[in-house]
């Protein structure tokens, strides 16, 4: 039964995903279906999305845009990987750089993944179009914590305090 649930979630992503809906008062923003999609491509949007779902799930969707933007601004950073995939699995000195990624897995909330999807597809055909509501960050972190980061403070966003270097 849950071999075939799977199979129908995935039926009802593709089908449902074909565009996003990330709203930034732009009429040049471009639009993909995930059905058009390569097989990496793909495979690059969900892992942009599962790291959207696991830290900013919850958030706004300006909140799950800035996860998006910091993964993407690491992406096209030289001391980061250059594809979405390593940025999200990426360990430094064994510690995981987005800490889902070394917890064992939750359930999904279908619903919000779905969501969480379209601002993935939105961030990924948008990037070089997009304001960067991050201004550049490429680290954050949640607003109840206090890594005593030497670095400079761009914005907060929902529940994350975003960093660039000085």
């Amino acid at each position: 039964m849950r071999v075939y649930a799977k199979i129908l979630l995935s039926i009802a992503l593709i089908i449902s995903i074909t565009v996003i809906a990330v709203k930034q008062n732009n009429d040049t923003d471009l639009k993909i279906a995930y059905t058009e999609l390569t097989k990496d491509a793909k495979k690059q949007i969900d892992c942009l999305a599962e790291n959207i779902y696991y830290e900013a799930g919850w958030e706004p969707p300006s909140g799950q845009l800035a996860v998006a933007l910091v993964t993407l601004n690491r992406v096209n950073d030289p001391r980061f990987p250059k594809d979405i995939c390593d940025v999200v699995k990426q360990k430094k000195q064994g510690t995981c750089q987005f800490s889902w990624f070394c917890e064992p897995p939750k359930p999904k909330n279908q619903n919000v993944y779905i969501k969480n999807l379209e601002v993935a597809l939105y961030a990924y055909a948008n990037y070089e179009r997009i304001q960067d509501l991050t201004q550049g960050a490429i680290y954050y972190h949640a607003d109840y914590v206090n890594p005593r980061w030497k670095l400079e403070k761009t914005t907060k966003i929902g529940r994350h305090i975003f960093y660039k270097d000085y």
